[in-house]
């Protein structure tokens, strides 16, 4: 029941998407040129919290030979099973710990890894210490360094409408208010931090508004990790 009635996913999350399908089809446009830009050599994948798949574009999901995913919420995972028949569901909550990020690399070696806006939420499991959060985030870089990976996660989101909507790409982070700046300009700005901004700061990443539902809109940033050597 704590998964299926959380925050960050579970019925109301679920009822949101079939309700405002349409409204997100913007920003799922723009999940779909990322995922079609990352390429990662890897002919196997693991989705970590890809909840009932929405964003996830066929044709990209074509590209591999072997899925796995990890979904906490048993409501995404039936959702996802029905809409994206192949892909096989393994229980690792683990990834949630101190160590987590090192213990899906031991898990899945060799794999590319897409967090599918995970890593801006609150998970259950997790502690609920901020400090032991951004701890468990800064360990993925290092977790992941030999490993393709990808991220689409929150970093704030408000009730106040933006004022401009650029696609804007940075060659590294921002200072989170000067990047907020980018897409509200002056007045009061009211935002939750989502505690992911500074993520991996000397990788280019880009950004995205996504309207999930009438007066809600939330700043998504795109975050590609590149394994050693080479380039994602």
């Amino acid at each position: 029941m704590p998964r299926l009635l959380h925050p960050s996913g579970g019925l109301r999350y679920h009822f949101a998407a079939f309700r405002h399908r349409r409204l997100w089809v913007p920003f799922h446009d723009r999940v779909r040129d990322w995922l079609t830009a990352w390429q990662p050599a890897s002919r196997r994948l693991v989705l970590v919290g890809p909840s009932g798949g929405y964003a996830l574009d066929p044709a990209f999901l074509a590209r591999f030979d072997d899925i796995v995913a990890l979904e906490p919420d048993p409501l995404a995972r039936f959702i996802l099973a029905r809409r994206r028949p192949g892909i096989r569901f393994e229980d690792d909550a683990g990834f949630v710990e101190p160590d987590g990020f090192f213990r899906l690399v031991e898990c899945h070696a060799g794999a590319a890894f897409l967090f599918c806006n995970l890593l801006g939420q609150t998970l259950v499991g997790q502690s609920p210490d901020p400090e032991a959060r951004r701890v468990w985030l800064d360990s993925l870089p290092a977790a992941l360094a030999g490993q393709p990976w990808a991220s689409w996660h929150d970093l704030a989101s408000t009730t106040r409408a933006p004022d401009h909507w650029p696609e804007l790409a940075l060659a590294g982070a921002l200072e989170l208010d000067a990047l907020l700046a980018r897409f509200w300009r002056g007045g009061e700005l009211i935002i939750h931090d989502h505690d992911c901004a500074g993520l991996c700061p000397e990788r280019p990443r880009d950004y995205a508004i996504w309207a999930i539902r009438p007066g809600q809109w939330h700043l998504i940033e795109w975050l590609a990790g590149a394994p050693a050597g080479g380039r994602t």
